[in-house]
């Protein structure tokens, strides 16, 4: 018998002699695991190992590695020190422990809490040894999070970096302290707002002078911070000096739980309401003063109005990209008139070919091609267009639902005799070896049938509602006949994106393409 042996680094122990050492809780495993597979026989295939992972991660290295050789059927056994070591989370246990694993002909033994699927009834007490591995789980998160709550409202900074412009104190866990390279910049970016420069002006004369943004920054003071994603990531941009004018983490303040996790199982982070943050006064040295701050956010009050009576900016806001660069266009405004321009042509030289478009023009531009796609829609006899759209629909979804029945079928076939041949192997008829060699396909055939179900499903749920939304489409349309003026409302409900070029030099045409809601 071929035995995998895995260890995993306990959440308790974290004893770690070096970074480069494992840890004294996996060698302990390791010696244990490997004196129980040489007594009985064993012939130990591989150590798997990860130091320093939850048992809730499921992307550890070795774990995932151990899975893809448990799949090719390289050895016959699992052997762990206990069942959380493989995982805490139920559902795992019941994908692999009690469902693949016995599909693919391996053994689970877990020594401290006796787990064995070779044993008969000892399935109920791996299942509950799940469900209390599960309740560990949420436990370990609320109280994580509880003791989380309770330093964000004393002020005790719990990032993994300072904010640009500080540090971490290295004499005070928690507290911050002023980075002076980067606060200088920080006071600079303050006081040019308030002297009235732009925040994209602002931007490009800090990429003009080769001035790191605060992503950049991180990485050349050494520190493991994520890569930006998108074109231009070390420069600076205007969102990233708007966040930082609003931000009262430079006057002191300590903020934190803008975000929040959606679930313990899950790293997705969602925003929360302003209301929701944990802002605690006076928790470190400010870099901005208060009389700055004040006069600096007053003139961020007045430039978030709009610009005269027409109501026109803001109807494109985060609906207009340039074409080239895939940034949102900005508004601005010149001798009375409106435009959208690219963000990155004007924060740093050659960046961009950047487009650029009157507000008035897009407009224009996007009521007559909706006029065009009105016009097209509607212009059969509405009544013959809906009845040949129906007839079509339904003969598809009459096809769909015959095609998911026959898939449906075959697959119930290779899962009982995937079932008869375990049970025939369990019986002593057929060997291991046969086993395995006669359920792969079937375990092959299987798993493209539950593709092909997954996508059939899709497509007879997309044409249920295209029949069910055909009209509605139409009636929608309808409402747009007599549209002479845009609002944001119109923008919104019909435009998912504009993206806008650079005029044709040739033809002086700027193209336009429009990705529509429906």
């Amino acid at each position: 018998m071929k035995v995998a042996i895995y260890c995993r680094l306990s959440e308790e122990d974290k004893n770690k002699r070096s970074q480069t050492d494992d840890s004294e809780s996996i060698q302990n495993q390791k010696s244990m695991l490997i004196k129980y597979a040489v007594e009985r026989d064993w012939e130990v295939y591989h150590i798997y190992s990860d130091d320093d992972y939850a048992g809730a991660d499921r992307n550890r290295p070795d774990f995932s590695k151990l899975l893809a050789d448990a799949e090719a059927r390289k050895f016959d056994i699992v052997l762990c020190k206990s069942q959380s070591r493989f995982t805490r989370e139920l559902e795992m246990v019941e994908k692999y422990i009690h469902d693949l694993f016995p599909i693919w002909g391996i053994r689970f033994i877990s020594v401290i809490d006796n787990a064995d699927t070779a044993v008969k009834g000892n399935k109920k007490a791996r299942q509950i040894n799940g469900l209390i591995n599960e309740w560990y789980l949420e436990g370990l998160s609320e109280s994580i999070k509880s003791v989380f709550k309770e330093k964000k409202e004393n002020g005790v900074h719990i990032g993994a970096f300072a904010l640009y412009g500080y540090a971490k104190n290295p004499e005070q866990k928690g507290h911050l302290i002023i980075d002076d390279e980067a606060a200088e910049v920080v006071r600079e970016v303050f006081n040019l707002f308030a002297q009235g420069y732009g925040k994209s002006a602002i931007a490009r004369m800090l990429n003009d002078r080769g001035i790191p943004n605060p992503t950049e920054y991180k990485r050349r003071k050494g520190l493991r911070y994520s890569e930006a994603k998108g074109r231009n990531s070390t420069l600076w941009r205007y969102f990233s000096i708007a966040d930082m004018l609003e931000n009262e983490m430079y006057i002191g303040n300590m903020v934190q739980g803008k975000y929040k996790s959606v679930s313990y199982k899950s790293k997705v982070n969602k925003p929360c309401p302003r209301d929701e943050w944990v802002i605690v006064e006076n928790t470190h040295e400010p870099i901005i003063d208060r009389e700055l701050w004040n006069r600096v956010q007053e003139l961020r009050s007045q430039k978030a109005k709009p610009f005269g009576d027409t109501g026109k900016i803001g109807i494109f806001t985060k609906k207009a990209k340039c074409m080239n660069c895939d940034y949102n266009m900005l508004t601005a405004k010149n001798r009375g008139k409106h435009y959208l321009r690219c963000g990155t042509r004007h924060i740093a030289k050659d960046s961009c070919i950047g487009s650029f478009i009157s507000v008035l023009k897009l407009e224009q531009v996007v009521l007559t091609q909706l006029k065009d796609l009105i016009d097209e829609y509607l212009n059969k006899s509405e009544l013959t267009r809906r009845l040949e759209f129906s007839d079509k629909t339904q003969a598809s979804i009459n096809k769909c639902k015959s095609t998911l029945q026959a898939y449906q079928r075959r697959f119930d076939e290779c899962s009982k005799a995937v079932k008869d041949l375990y049970l025939d192997k369990t019986r002593g008829i057929i060997t291991e070896d046969d086993f395995i060699g006669l359920s792969k396909d079937f375990h092959t055939e299987r798993d493209r049938l539950k593709l092909s179900i997954e996508s059939t499903e899709n497509e007879l749920s997309a044409l249920n509602d295209r029949l069910n939304t055909s009209d509605d489409k139409a009636d929608l349309l309808a409402k747009y006949l007599d549209v002479k003026t845009l609002t944001r409302e119109h923008v919104d409900t019909l435009i998912e994106m504009i993206y806008i070029g650079q005029t044709n030099p040739e033809t002086k045409e700027r193209p336009v393409e429009i990705h529509w809601n429906f």
